[in-house]
């Protein structure tokens, strides 16, 4: 590189990059070092301009790979980085550019040809490159210093005591993005590494100690959001054309790896955002992530993970148990401040699933909190435009709506929470609803969504959970969010019946009675379909007592017979004979969510009642279904009373007046006549019982992590026998997937065993 070079296309070209790649060997005292660190290009602003990067540096870096285990070159350079940082935190305080934008350089040379070195060899040929010296060609010496774990430590001294400067921000970026790079060892290897280098040297050892003190940094970049020092305000400010000098290239190379770590998922959506306010707090962000998600040793759990899980809020003064290691404290307010205004992006709500799921200080701190409505708006907000989101975001952000509801406090006060002109929410004009019937809608709309475009078989299971664990607190729900209940339900009450009528009166079986009527005379058209509609009109009304008889058996009979006539065609089972189970099961949870809140808050929602008396026509004709007839009963006790009760005030009854007779006969009704409705929350309806290869692999496998710890993690709420059971969803493949898991899980862990067996057999 070396003070004359401006543009990345003179890389392959440089003098002191060939120097330093080729075959003669530097000293880590030769004067070349200053040369090769006072240089100055514009930085890369796009994945394009930093694939450029790569591909300029990649030859360089390929004929380090090849030389240095002749020259020791790699280790030289990073001895005079390792020996320039003990100057550091004194050049910050005296304002020495010069030193630290050359420290700067030394590091970011570093970064690049790690991650070259990381995708060219395996980990044994790695550490081997950081121990070859000068003194002879093709050796190293045994007992050398290691040089990887002293640069390791360097980097979380760095992140963690050189204090946030002008001067200090670009160095702080790259030494995060070190970490990063160095972590990515995971993603070229399929099986899961448990004894890395990571573990090596980031779980023990030296570095152990910084674990508490590395956490509370990278939570605190995230929380202040410091944006980059202004171009005429840093050391790195261009001395020629082509604008600042490395700044946004620790975020480029961010951007890049991010991309890595989602293997083309979220990464994929990456370029169409706008630009980072803040490469330090993003950077951070992903680094912790990544340590949390580290797997355990093989003798001692994961310290990261360990210190997210029990830091706790600076205001509680209470010791912590001498049992926790890598405790610290820190700001819960400003936490939750930040976490509230980045739901933007995925990684922070990521965060915000992982302080949920894992840290009861935080969770509790959360639940307590009176403005909740910062919390819930943009995680309701993500699900709204769930067709501008990513998958994983939209599952992060469900998780997280599933973890807040198990709260019966949460499920209370959203109801109380008033807001008002909902801009974002065009489906309806908005001027006040309360946060929990905004909570309804979106989650309702999201299922909609799934349903007619997506058709994911589990996304819409996991949205009635959330709604299934609130139904028992519904408090006055808006109308339209009590309309959006009844005729979501509604909608599948008449699919059910459309597939039923498919698989009773297929197509193929109508056509010898049309060609009998095709040969009546110019009336035969009006009577086939007078006749067809007689038919129709007598089966709909003996179809639910035929069902109450022989229901299993007949639509046993009726889809065999109907895979037998498509069989002889090779035609495949239609889509509305295999989604009949499917639309069943929804619609029994629909009615168990209905039945919850009528049984337990009847007389807080007259706007449901309503509804429900609206379509009651529909919902009498389920009053007899064999699946249907334990959850209809309360159902129909009200429909029945309360249309009583509207018969005796005679015809012509305002909207107001219906409203005003609901209200006063729910006093009236006895509540010992509705039937006790059961907790949906003792069913296993929650977060925990998610079973989606997404948010189990590909998700969170941006952040290396065993199976094994995503099987204990997420069933550790799960109950015996879930009511939507996620196993009659699953495909033959997704079924052996679930083997392959179970069987991750070591013999000693039985009581993780049974809890995934419980969950999901």
């Amino acid at each position: 590189m070396g003070s004359n070079s401006s543009r990345i296309g003179d890389l392959p070209k440089n003098e002191y990059l060939k120097k330093l790649s080729g075959t003669e060997s530097v000293s880590e005292n030769d004067p070349f070092w200053n040369q090769l660190l006072s240089f100055s290009f514009p930085a890369p602003t796009s994945s394009t301009e930093l694939k450029l990067l790569e591909e300029a540096t990649i030859s360089v870096c390929r004929s380090l790979v090849i030389n240095n285990p002749r020259t020791g070159n790699l280790g030289a350079l990073i001895k005079v980085f390792l020996s320039r940082t003990k100057e550091l935190k004194l050049s910050a305080e005296c304002q020495n550019h010069i030193f630290i934008w050359q420290t700067h350089n030394a590091l970011f040379i570093i970064c690049c040809l790690l991650k070259v070195f990381i995708c060219e060899m395996s980990e044994e040929e790695l550490q081997l490159h950081f121990t070859y010296e000068e003194k002879s060609p093709g050796s190293y010496s045994s007992d050398s210093e290691d040089l990887l774990e002293e640069l390791l430590c360097c980097l979380m001294q760095l992140i963690t005591d050189i204090p946030l400067l002008d001067i200090t921000y670009e160095i702080s970026v790259e030494a995060v993005s070190t970490m990063v790079v160095f972590l990515s060892c995971q993603l070229f290897h399929k099986e899961v590494l448990r004894q890395s280098i990571s573990h090596k040297y980031l779980m023990r050892g030296r570095c152990l100690p910084y674990t508490s003190k590395l956490v509370k940094t990278l939570l605190y970049n995230f929380i202040r959001q410091e944006k980059p020092p202004p171009p005429g305000a840093h050391v790195l400010s261009q001395q020629s054309d082509g604008g600042g000098l490395l700044y946004g290239l620790a975020s480029g190379v961010a951007t890049g790896l991010w991309t890595v770590f989602t293997l083309g998922g979220v990464g994929s959506k990456a370029a169409a955002t706008p630009e980072l306010s803040s490469p330090l707090a993003n950077q951070s962000l992903l680094l912790l992530l990544v340590l949390a998600n580290l797997t355990d040793a093989a003798d001692a759990p994961n310290p990261y993970r360990q210190a997210i899980m029990s830091f706790k809020n600076t205001q509680d003064s209470s010791p912590f148990p001498s049992s926790i290691p890598h405790a610290f404290q820190i700001n819960f307010n400003s936490l939750y401040t930040a976490l509230c205004e980045q739901q933007t992006s995925d990684q922070a709500t990521l965060l915000l699933y992982t302080l949920l799921h894992q840290n009861s200080n935080v969770r509790t701190y959360m639940l307590a909190r009176t403005d909740m409505e910062n919390l819930v708006l943009p995680i309701l907000e993500i699900l709204y435009h769930v067709e501008e989101r990513n998958s994983h975001h939209v599952y992060m952000a469900l998780i997280i709506l599933l973890i807040l509801t198990e709260d019966d406090g949460f499920n209370r006060s959203i109801h109380e929470v008033i807001l008002k002109n909902i801009t974002w929410y065009s489906e309806r004009v908005l001027t006040e609803i309360s946060l929990g019937s905004l909570l309804i809608l979106v989650v309702i709309r999201t299922i909609q969504y799934n349903m007619t475009r997506t058709r994911d078989k589990y996304l819409h299971t996991n949205c009635l959970a959330a709604l299934a664990n609130m139904s028992a607190q519904f408090r006055s729900l808006h109308q339209y969010a009590a309309q959006r209940i009844i005729s979501y339900t509604c909608r599948h009450l008449r699919r059910y019946v459309y597939v039923l009528d498919k698989l009773y009166f297929p197509h193929s079986h109508c056509s010898t009675l049309q060609h009998c009527f095709s040969t009546l005379s110019d009336n035969g058209e009006e009577l086939l379909s007078l006749t067809c509609s007689h038919i129709l009109r007598s089966y709909a009304s003996s179809l639910f007592s035929l069902l109450s008889k022989k229901h299993n058996k007949v639509l046993e009979q009726a889809t065999q017979s109907l895979r037998g006539s498509l069989s002889s065609n090779d035609v495949p089972l239609p889509d509305y004979a295999q989604d009949l189970n499917v639309i069943e099961e929804v619609i029994r949870m629909m009615l168990e969510i209905i039945n919850s809140c009528l049984t337990n808050s009847l007389h807080h929602n007259p706007n449901l009642v309503y509804a429900l008396l609206y379509k009651r026509d529909l919902f009498e004709q389920f009053r007899t279904h064999p699946s249907f007839q334990d959850i209809m009963q309360n159902i129909d006790l009200v429909i029945t009373f309360f249309s009583s009760r509207l018969l005796q005030a005679g015809a012509e009854l305002s909207v107001e007046r219906v409203l005003e007779i609901i209200k006063q006969g729910a006093v009236a009704l006895p509540k010992d006549r509705l039937k006790e409705a059961r907790s949906l929350k003792d069913t296993g309806l929650c977060w925990a019982s998610i079973l989606r290869k997404e948010v189990l692999v590909t998700f969170l496998s941006k952040f290396p992590q065993t199976q094994n710890d995503l099987c204990k993690s997420l069933t550790v709420k799960v109950a015996p026998r879930p009511l939507l059971s996620s196993w009659s969803f699953l495909s033959r493949k997704d079924k052996n997937q679930v083997f392959l898991i179970r069987q991750e899980i070591p013999e000693n862990e039985q009581s993780s065993r049974a809890l995934f067996s419980n969950a999901y057999f």
